[in-house]
This record gives C-alpha cells, structure tokens and sequence, in this order.
C-alpha cells in the first residue's frame, strides 16, 4: 500500500470515529447476527465445510469434497459452506446431489468470492466474525479439506474451541493426509516441543483421506457425545479397522477413496451408528 492510500485511509478512519459512525455499524452487525440467527436455527443436524476457493472441478480435492458432502446428505446433514467457489461450491454441490439441505453462507469481497449456484439458502455477510459465529453455531462437525488462509483460520479457531472444552462431542476432521501431514508434524516437533500445546492436543481432530471415514467418524463422535482425545481416538481406529475386514471379507470394496466415487452403496455397520444424543 502506497503512503498516499494509507494517508487517506487513516483520514477516514478518523472522520468515522469523530462523526461517531463507527457506533451505527453495531447495527448493522446486530442485523447479520439477527439474520444468520432467525435463518439457520431450523437447518436440523449440520456439518461446515471448509476448503479453498481455488480448487476446480475434476481436481482430486473438488471431487472429494462433492463426495463426502453427498455422503453427509445421505445420512440427513445440512451442508454449510463458505458459499464462494472451489471446494465450497463442490461441497454445496454434494450436498444438493445427496438430497440434503445446502447453505452458504457469502462474504463480500474485492476477488475471488462469488456465489455458486448450489445453494438453498444463501446469506450474505460483511463482517467476517459474523459469519464465523454462525458456521460453529449451526454445526455440530467440521471438515476440513485443503485450503488457504481462511481455512486455516476456521480450521484453529474450532481446534481453539475444542481445546478449551467451549464446544464438546463437536468432531473436526481434516481430508488431505499428504496436504495436512506437514502441519501435523510441525505441531509435534514445534509446538509441542516449545510447551505451547500440550501432546494430547494433537488429537484434538481425525486426519483421513476417505470421506465414508470423515462422515462416519463424524456421526460417531457427535452421537455419543465425545471430545476426540488420544483414547477416543484410538478406540475409533479400532473399530474404523475392524469395520473395513468385515468389508474385505464380504468383498467390499474399501480404503481410501480415490475421489471417484464408488457406484456400490454400503450399509453403515451397527456397530458404527453409536447413541443418539440428540
């Protein structure tokens, strides 16, 4: 930024707060949070869905997360995206595909956002932190695939919740190991190592590549109630591994999803539907 724009923006800075507008924009920010309130507390059970803006169709990612979207729908989760384009579109996509609900919630911004055409209900937010409230108060989950800067944002603020017990049985989950894995590793070696989080907190979310995981993981945590935790987690890899033998011995196909989906439908094992909480 050129020191002549800089001048001029701490001259509008100044008028505003000397004319006292600053004031009335708690009114405008009371009225996002009025309509995000009165829009989204009938969406039923919902998951947010994360990820990056610039991912397009055909991509491994995009498609993945038209997938574990559709995946959600099918299980009777609402779908909530950043409404823009890249894996938010391919989520509300899948969403729609599934025969869920799919929402948006849009920021205004200079580039890159633009509202895609997969939502049944769109809002549209100026202020950032109010969008944000909405995406952890209308979600019981998180999933988190590849992205940029904002994902990351939402990906530590619902990791930040977590870990000071705001929210519980509330299961973040990221897709991407080979995206992810760098960031995991540098949490242990850095993080960790330094004392600025403890060890168990790098339990705190599930990291999968398989998107019939990220959903199942997801209605297993959020029925019975439980924060993931280096226990919890374990128990869940147990049953995750003895749910795919049962499959290998039927013949099922299993593993990870490539992001090509998979024409066959599976039966979710008794085993994994866990306690209704809800």
């Amino acid at each position: 930024m050129d020191m002549q724009k800089a001048a001029r923006l701490d001259k509008e800075v100044l008028a505003e707060l000397r004319t006292g507008q600053d004031t009335w924009q708690v009114f405008k920010i009371m009225g996002e949070f009025v309509d995000g309130f009165e829009t989204l507390r009938k969406i039923g059970r919902a998951v947010s869905i994360f990820g990056s803006a610039r991912m397009r169709p055909g991509e491994r990612y995009y498609e993945l997360a038209v997938e574990v979207a559709e995946r959600f729908a099918k299980k009777g989760w609402t779908t909530i995206t950043g409404g823009g384009p890249g894996i938010m579109e391919a989520a509300n996509k899948g969403a729609k595909k599934g025969g869920g609900l799919s929402v948006g919630l849009n920021i205004k911004l200079p580039f890159e956002q633009s509202a895609n055409p997969f939502q049944d209900i769109a809002l549209e937010f100026d202020y950032f932190f109010a969008r944000k409230v909405m995406f952890v108060k209308y979600a019981q989950a998180y999933v988190v695939l590849p992205g940029g800067f904002g994902t990351m944002d939402e990906l530590f603020e619902s990791l930040t919740l977590v870990q000071t017990g705001k929210v519980q049985g509330f299961p973040v989950i990221l897709i991407g190991k080979e995206f992810y894995g760098g960031l995991l590793r540098w949490m242990r070696k850095e993080m960790v190592a330094a004392g600025t989080i403890s060890p168990e907190d790098t339990s705190l979310f599930l990291l999968t590549d398989d998107p019939e995981e990220a959903v199942e993981a997801a209605e297993h945590f959020h029925h019975s109630g439980e924060t993931m935790t280096p226990e919890t987690l374990a128990a869940w890899r147990r049953l995750w591994a003895a749910h795919l033998r049962k499959k290998n011995e039927r013949g099922e196909p299993g593993g990870p999803s490539t992001g090509k989906g998979r024409k066959k439908k599976h039966r979710r094992p008794s085993r994994l539907r866990g306690r209704r909480s809800d």
